[in-house]
């Protein structure tokens, strides 16, 4: 007697990941954890169990390729830091991997750890591997490599009080000067585990004592760090948002960024010539972009004055990012605006905007999967691809908030709980 588990899911409009449209009445069998068919005229074996979506519209399992696992609510992330102990911070990885399924995220890449500064991440990704778990799929770098007083650096929030602040700087392994230090540092981040590298290029928004135009890598230091892990097999992505930093990685061969908000047109075009991608986080600069003086008073004192210093220069970087051809992710990076596994936050950001429906879904699946290497596996709807599948019932390309009401969602030929974000008709 055959274990074989066969599913048939009767689709309303399907979006395959490869095409930008819908196609009509496609239907797909999955055998055990994978596609064994798909299209309008694929036989129902009688032995199948038939899921109707066909009020619905069924897409792969979406990917976030941005997120900060390790805190419990973004409004007390600061605090989260030093009060709670990298035992909860790994329950809160957890628990994050659980809510962005639930949501119809069944991939997610975790940017190293903001509160953290242990491995809990890859606990987790393994746990949930061993099927211990249940969970979205994780791909990581466990933590991110910073210097002192930089924006990987949360100890800057006590830098008046040095005694106490060079002991939290302390605690970051990855936290140091040199590029021998950092050399040392990727081999390390590898031995244990990390899928990637990433790098905390220049200053950021978040933090108190910084600004985004500063590099805080120097140039020994950011070239150490790509050729290692391009010496180890591993990527390298890194947090910067100015052209003329952004040019520097590219001639240090890194193969993608993170934000990237102040692009221009000329560097634009050498992402693409370098074959590099973006993955632009929108979300965290909307108040800016579509500028909210009320909704920017809501915000923490430095990030409020940065938002309004660079606002017009925000404003320019997302009409080159809305208008460049380049390689462009989905990633939301909440750590100051919704919860982390809140991810459909960001397909708003990207329909308020004109990017438009199918390219930010083309970006939250075929092109996130080619991003986390795993595009042999997961990102589009084809036979023999792994049964990571979602399903929504609002109008993807006329309703901004579609991706933050999941009606379906399956991971590797399994069905899981959905639930809808809060608060999305307000």
């Amino acid at each position: 007697m055959s274990n074989t588990k066969l599913t048939y899911i009767i689709c309303g409009k399907l979006y395959n990941g490869i095409e930008p449209e819908f196609k009509e009445n496609y239907k797909i069998l999955v055998k055990d954890n994978k596609i064994e068919a798909i299209g309008p005229d694929v036989p129902q074996p009688e032995a199948a169990k038939v899921i109707d979506l066909s009020d619905a519209t069924v897409t792969p399992g979406m990917i976030d390729a941005h997120m900060h696992m390790d805190y419990l609510d973004w409004h007390t992330i600061r605090e989260e830091v030093y009060t709670t102990s990298e035992e909860m911070k790994t329950l809160a990885i957890l628990r994050t991997a659980q809510k962005t399924l639930a949501r119809g995220f069944t991939t997610v890449r975790h940017m190293g750890g903001i509160t953290s500064n242990g491995m809990g991440v890859l606990d987790v990704k393994r746990a949930i591997e061993h099927g211990y778990h249940t969970g979205s799929r994780i791909v990581a770098a466990a933590r991110f490599m910073c210097t002192p007083g930089s924006h990987g650096d949360l100890s800057q929030g006590f830098a008046r009080n040095p005694e106490f602040s060079n002991v939290a700087q302390n605690l970051r392994p990855t936290l140091g000067s040199g590029k021998d230090f950092f050399a040392h540092a990727v081999r390390e981040e590898i031995k244990y585990g990390s899928d990637f590298i990433k790098i905390m290029a220049t200053g950021g928004f978040f933090t108190p004592y910084d600004n985004p135009a500063q590099q805080q890598l120097n140039d020994e230091e950011m070239e150490s760090i790509i050729r290692t892990a391009h010496e180890w097999g591993k990527t390298v992505t890194a947090h910067v948002y100015s052209p003329k930093h952004i040019q520097k990685l590219l001639q240090y061969g890194i193969d993608g960024m993170e934000h990237c908000s102040l692009l221009d047109e000329e560097t634009a075009q050498m992402v693409i010539d370098h074959n590099a991608y973006i993955v632009p986080t929108f979300c965290p600069y909307e108040e800016a972009v579509h500028y909210d003086p009320v909704m920017i008073m809501t915000k923490q004192p430095e990030y409020r004055r940065k938002l309004e210093y660079y606002k017009d220069a925000l404003q320019a970087g997302r009409e080159v990012i809305k208008n460049c051809k380049c390689k462009l992710g989905f990633g939301t990076d909440f750590v100051a605006t919704h919860q982390n596994y809140e991810s459909g936050y960001e397909y708003k950001a990207w329909m308020d905007c004109g990017m438009g429906g199918f390219r930010a879904l083309e970006a939250a699946t075929r092109i996130n999967a080619e991003i986390l290497q795993l595009d042999d596996k997961i990102g589009t709807l084809e036979v023999g691809k792994l049964a990571d599948i979602s399903a929504w019932k609002r109008d993807l390309l006329t309703d901004p908030k579609a991706l933050l009401d999941c009606a379906f969602v399956m991971k590797e030929g399994v069905v899981y709980q959905t639930e809808c974000c809060e608060g999305i008709d307000d």
